[in-house]
């Protein structure tokens, strides 16, 4: 154990969320994703009886979000609802990604398939016990440290 770390964070979630660069992706993804598929080659990580919401919780205490795009965050958007539609998960989702300090506005629904390619170009897959169906995001990792100053 380590002081400050969310304990749902192991060893190896730590290794891979320390590994990644600026701009790489970590994709959250629900029980019934196709990790192993889309993500041939990639770290894929298994968090089994964790839901969305507390993964999703303790990868964003650590994890810092690109603030040099309009969308750090992205969700699969469920098939066959209209523009602006979040599920029951995704709302919460959004509000707990808000009080971490991200405007709601800076996350994005992407199509299903849309989607599938952005995790194909992602570093890592990180496979949650979410039952929701839909219930798959991606988060662009920032940097740390001091602004550029002119």
């Amino acid at each position: 154990m380590l002081k400050g770390i969310d304990p749902l964070l192991s060893p190896d979630m730590l290794k891979l969320l320390a590994e990644m660069g600026h701009d790489d992706a970590v994709v959250l993804a629900d029980a019934n994703f196709t990790a192993m598929s889309l993500g041939a080659g990639k770290p894929v990580l298994r968090l089994p009886g964790v839901g969305m919401l507390r993964t999703l919780q303790a990868v964003v205490s650590l994890l810092p979000l690109a603030d040099d795009v309009s969308h750090p965050v992205a969700y699969m958007q469920v098939s066959g609802t209209p523009e602006g539609y979040r599920s029951a998960l995704q709302r919460e989702a959004v509000a707990l990604l808000a009080n971490a300090g991200l405007p709601p506005e800076r996350v994005e629904a992407v199509e299903r398939y849309a989607f599938y390619e952005r995790v194909k170009k992602a570093y890592a897959i990180v496979v949650t016990g979410e039952l929701e169906p839909w219930g798959n995001f991606i988060l662009r990792k920032g940097v740390l440290g001091q602004p550029l100053r002119a």
